[in-house]
């Protein structure tokens, strides 16, 4: 993708998922409080991941370093800026899934987990401050599904041009004659 469609992927996410200046300032804010809960909140992720049989070859080999780009990211919820590099980055997340034919399902559904997990962290941490709560929890609410909607929108064209290569190649059509064939048919 160019630079104008992630930033209107990015403009178009952040409405859809309500990922205001407002709810990223709260991240941010919140940022050295919750930070020591995402290592514990990493491995118990990938704690539940390692029960679940359709994951486990997804993980053999690579735990070590999957955690470590999971708390990575973790971070950067928290951290800002959520830009065009940021949007850029879940987009490829999207890719590399497809890349390595992770099922869709597994990012909505890794999403999940980790939602469950910080909102039991943050209801923990601002147990005594339960409008602050419910003001992260919105903003991390919104903060990954921006995460989820980018990559499933990464996910899915990047399963398009898979197999947009499959039918070129099983039918020997050239990309340039399909995309004549196409553009002809927008017209």
């Amino acid at each position: 993708m160019d630079d104008t469609q992630i930033s209107e992927l990015m403009a178009y996410a952040k409405r859809f998922t309500g990922l205001t200046p407002e709810r990223e300032a709260a991240l941010i804010q919140a940022a050295p409080t919750i930070e020591p809960a995402l290592s514990p909140i990493t491995e118990d992720f990938y704690a539940t991941l390692q029960q679940i049989e359709q994951t486990a070859p997804f993980l053999e080999g690579r735990l070590e370093q999957l955690k470590k780009t999971h708390r990575s990211w973790l971070a950067g919820l928290f951290h800002g800026p959520y830009d065009s590099t940021f949007t850029r980055s879940m987009y490829r997340v999207g890719a590399v899934h497809v890349q390595i034919g992770l099922p869709v399902e597994f990012m909505s559904g890794g999403i999940c987990l980790i939602t469950h997990q910080l909102i039991q962290r943050v209801t923990g941490l601002y147990a005594n401050a339960p409008d602050q709560a419910g003001q992260l929890l919105s903003a991390i609410n919104a903060v990954t599904g921006f995460s989820l909607l980018i990559m499933q929108q990464s996910y899915q064209n990047a399963s398009l041009a898979v197999e947009l290569d499959r039918f070129l190649k099983v039918t020997g059509m050239s990309r340039t004659l399909f995309d004549n064939l196409a553009s002809a048919c927008h017209d």
